[in-house]
């Protein structure tokens, strides 16, 4: 099995994990960017509200789609950017950190590759989280909450009412999105870098000879929560549009292209239209990188000593 396929293996278990853990606070920054409603609640009310109509369940709509969609993700864009980081690195000799230009252009190959495979099931996903209401037949009742639909439902009921040009609904901000991982790894890299060489000069420097410093699983855990920061951050407007368009909103049906769709949000809802939803999304998105950086690098390493292990086995045999 080659190292690209253990990263991409390690990389999808990695993402299942840390999406297990944060996937209420996706439901709520979904819910929050779809919203065009001025009315603004902090996190507990929103959990509380969603638990009154919908239960716990509620908090959990669409996580099947999105397992599924996270371990592609990052299992595609793992294979991606390890491919394009062999490549690069055997191109020239040297150092075996890849430069900032480097990693810019492995995250560019592997986030587009990402993007165009895994938005279909980020469409179904979408779908699935957003609370949809309708009419009720009650006129005691002014809105009831639509019955949710399993992962095949909702693909059904997407390819009936819009067909199969749907499950890309949203590509053109995803693919601006590609800079959000690209942002994330090229600082988680050259932070991880710099943090490795200091840490060799000062271990040189007290006679630790040639060795090379080892980060720890918190190191891991820190610089993939700091640039998921920076990323999400940077970037999240574009989430706004991309949740939108992926649920079918039909405020969305306005927006040209991405930035007119920017221009109309911020004309119609002001700048905190762009920032729907943030802070629980940060937060996720920040909880979810640190999980990811520092479960990939463990489940990368377990399975390349299982499969040593295997293959010393049936050498002996």
């Amino acid at each position: 099995m080659s190292d690209s396929t253990i990263h991409a293996l390690a990389g999808a278990a990695g993402g299942i994990v840390a999406m297990s853990v944060t996937y209420p606070l996706i439901v709520l920054s979904t819910r929050a960017a779809v919203e065009t409603k001025s009315e603004s609640k902090s996190t507990s009310q929103a959990v509380l509200d969603i638990v009154k109509r919908e239960g716990v369940r509620g908090l959990y709509g669409g996580l099947n789609s999105s397992l599924l969609g996270i371990a592609v993700t990052n299992g595609v864009y793992y294979y991606f950017y390890e491919r394009s980081r062999g490549t690069i690195l055997k191109s020239r000799e040297g150092s075996k950190a890849l430069s900032t230009l480097e990693s810019i252009l492995a995250g560019f190959i592997a986030g587009s590759a990402t993007t165009v495979i895994s938005n279909p099931i980020w469409v179904v996903q979408t779908s699935q989280a957003v609370r949809v209401e309708v009419p009720s037949s009650d006129p005691t009742q002014a809105r009831q909450v639509e019955k949710k639909l399993g992962f095949f439902e909702t693909i059904q009921k997407i390819l009936e009412k819009d067909g199969v040009g749907a499950f890309w609904r949203g590509i053109g901000p995803a693919l601006v999105l590609v800079i959000n991982p690209v942002l994330q790894y090229t600082v988680f890299e050259q932070l991880k870098n710099t943090l490795i060489r200091r840490r060799t000069v000062s271990l040189r420097a007290a006679g630790a000879g040639s060795k090379v410093a080892v980060l720890s699983d918190w190191d891991f855990f820190l610089l993939g929560a700091l640039s998921k920061l920076v990323a999400t951050g940077s970037t999240y407007p574009y989430v706004v549009m991309k949740s939108r368009m992926q649920a079918g909103h039909a405020e969305s049906l306005k927006y040209k292209s991405s930035l007119h769709g920017l221009a109309i949000i911020l004309k119609e809802e002001g700048f905190q239209g762009l920032y729907r939803g943030v802070g629980s999304k940060l937060t996720q998105s920040v909880l979810t990188a640190a999980i990811l950086f520092a479960g990939q690098r463990r489940f990368y390493e377990i399975t390349k000593r299982v499969i040593s292990q295997m293959a010393t086995k049936k050498v002996a045999a």
